[in-house]
């Protein structure tokens, strides 16, 4: 899954992807940037987030 790195300024494949719920409820896809290492965070729908379950 793709996330923007602020530090790069691109869009960035993540690596180590991990499924989170924020506060709020809404899911989320957490990773990091192969690049930089900077931490990438990209919400996601439901069916956005099975996908990324089924992807890891």
């Amino acid at each position: 899954m793709q996330a923007y790195c602020v530090k790069c300024r691109e869009k960035r494949d993540m690596e180590q992807e991990k499924e989170v719920t924020m506060k709020n409820g809404r899911n989320a896809v957490e990773g990091v940037c192969p690049v930089c290492g900077t931490k990438l965070f990209r919400m996601v729908g439901n069916k956005d987030a099975a996908q990324a379950k089924k992807d890891a």
